[in-house]
């Protein structure tokens, strides 16, 4: 299983909250998606906000996160919006 920090964006900080929430390792957090790790980790780390979201979905794609689309983005943002 390859490490979450082999993952574009993720570093040790996002990687740490990850493994905190039952996400350790970049198989699993792309099998889970970023909006279901996102939802983890607002539960236990209330400050995550949509930059973070943004991240997940970039190490996902393998892209850095400000080259998703603007598509993808307004989803995201949508999606993120839910938890205000």
């Amino acid at each position: 299983m390859a490490k979450l920090t082999s993952m574009r964006n993720i570093g040790n900080e996002i990687e740490k909250k990850l493994k905190s929430v039952g996400i350790c390792s970049a198989e699993e957090l792309i099998q889970i998606g970023s909006k279901e790790a996102f939802i983890r980790l607002k539960m236990h780390f209330p400050n995550v906000c949509l930059v973070h979201l943004y991240t997940l979905q970039g190490a996902i794609d393998d892209i850095e996160y400000n080259q998703l689309s603007d598509k993808v983005k307004c989803e995201l943002k949508c999606f993120s919006d839910t938890f205000k």
